[in-house]
Parts: C-alpha cells; structure tokens; sequence
C-alpha cells in the first residue's frame, strides 16, 4: 500500500494559507491529517503528525554559529549615548 493510499488525501496549502490558517491546520495535524506547503505552487515541506511526541527535537540538529558577533571586542564609551545621538541628529538639522 502506498503512502498517500495509507494516510488518505493530502491537502495541498500555500504558505501564506499556512500563515493564516496556522491554528486550524495544527488542530488538524494533532487529529492525525497532513499537508503539503507551497511556495509559488512548489511543494516545498510536508506537515505531518509526529508519531512519538516526546522527543527532544532541539537535539536533532545543533544550532549554528553565524554572525561571530560575540567574538567582536567589546568597546566603552566616554560620553553618554545620549550626547552622542544628539550630536548626529544636530548633523541632519
């Protein structure tokens, strides 16, 4: 038997559907039905119900670094901000 014949009719959602609807299609999901999402009309991810609920998904995949914003020198300032903001803002006067 195939998938689709195993899990009935898989509605097909856009994603702004998606996002409009996000309630209503989880509801849905929890009661068992999935879902195909699209971008432009291409299928793009399949929402389906989880079969063990209780996994920790965070452990799936660790989270990436990007940015290396906490590897930049931290910097102090002599003036307050505020003194500084007005200054720039007296630039656009």
């Amino acid at each position: 038997m195939c998938y689709a014949c195993y899990v009935g009719s898989v509605e097909t959602l856009s994603h702004r559907e998606l996002r409009n609807r996000s309630g209503e299609v989880l509801r849905a999901v929890e009661a068992g039905e999935s879902f195909t999402i699209t971008n432009d009309g291409v299928p793009v991810a399949r929402l389906v119900p989880v079969s063990d609920p209780t996994p920790d998904l965070r452990c799936v995949r660790p989270a990436r670094r990007q940015g290396g914003f906490s590897d930049l020198p931290r910097v102090t300032v002599d003036e307050p901000v505020e003194r500084a903001l007005d200054a720039l803002r007296g630039e656009r006067l």
